[in-house]
């Protein structure tokens, strides 16, 4: 099994199979409009601009399960990251990634790249305190611990890193750059 198996919803409704991608190298972000990470749409779409004509993807699926941070339509939402970050990336249909409803791809890619925590750090120890609070209610079926969590996928469709939001967005940047050039 591989990423490319997926189907997901574009932000019409519209199936889309992630065999579309195939032989690109993908990031696929759970997003939020309201979350203390949103400018990580900056140099999101900064690494996209750079990279897309390398075969370089970002994937985005806007979600709302994280204190409501994402409570908009997806036009609502789409309109919001064109207009305030000039995100030209995919955006999909807004999903859940966590619980029952989780999307089946969220629960897949975390299942390939487990969460091991949000790194050291008060910022980061208050992030898990209130992560565990709001995510205390989906049990085992807890896979992503917050917005912003990014899966790079390879040209085969492995999933091959997970970055939490904390990261800083420079190491995911050389972790792409170093993925396009194998």
């Amino acid at each position: 099994m591989s990423v490319y198996d997926f189907t997901v919803k574009d932000r019409k409704g519209n199936d889309v199979s992630l065999g579309d991608y195939t032989g690109k190298v993908l990031l696929i972000v759970n997003t939020a409009t309201g979350c203390g990470f949103t400018p990580h749409y900056e140099p999101l779409e900064a690494m996209y601009k750079e990279f897309k004509e390398q075969g370089f993807e970002i994937l985005d699926f806007p979600c709302n399960q994280f204190a409501n941070q994402a409570p908009g339509s997806g036009d609502e939402i789409h309109e919001f990251c064109t207009v305030k970050f000039g995100t030209e990336f995919p955006q999909f249909a807004k999903i859940d990634v966590n619980g029952d409803s989780a999307d089946p791809l969220f629960a897949y890619l975390a299942s390939e790249k487990p969460f091991t925590g949000f790194g050291k750090g008060l910022k980061n120890a208050a992030l898990k305190k209130f992560a565990d609070m709001n995510n205390k209610k989906y049990g085992e079926k807890t896979y992503i611990g917050w917005n912003f969590t990014k899966f790079l996928v390879d040209r085969n469709g492995n999933v091959i890193a997970r970055f939490e939001p904390t990261v800083d967005m420079s190491e995911v940047r050389e972790a792409v750059a170093a993925e396009l050039k194998k």
